[in-house]
């Protein structure tokens, strides 16, 4: 019994880890506007989701610069997100309009 209570005790606590760190969670949008990501640097935690926005007549793409996410083309009010789980400075681009850049901060 005693056994059981403590592996019981133990996987509570990761539920309530878990649970802790979603509630954290802060999503964010990015707005593509005028050959801009606006805003260009966004801070969040790890689990969130960014989700871009193309409001130009253009379109535009949302690139990593590793390779983690890619969109393809995003036509007016079109829309992608990623989810962000692991802590990291993550830089991205629009493959079409190169100056067009980025910076994604999670902690």
């Amino acid at each position: 019994m005693t056994r059981f209570l403590s592996h019981f005790a133990a996987v509570a606590a990761v539920a309530a880890i878990a649970l802790h760190a979603s509630a954290f969670a802060q999503d964010s949008t990015v707005t593509i506007k005028t050959f801009m990501f606006t805003p260009m640097s966004v801070s969040v935690t790890a689990g969130s989701t960014v989700t871009w926005k193309n409001a130009d007549e253009e379109p535009h793409t949302v690139t990593s610069e590793t390779g983690l996410f890619r969109s393809g083309g995003l036509d007016t009010d079109q829309t992608f997100s990623f989810k962000f789980d692991k802590p990291g400075v993550y830089k991205y681009s629009c493959s079409i309009h190169p100056q067009m850049i980025g910076t994604i901060t999670v902690k």
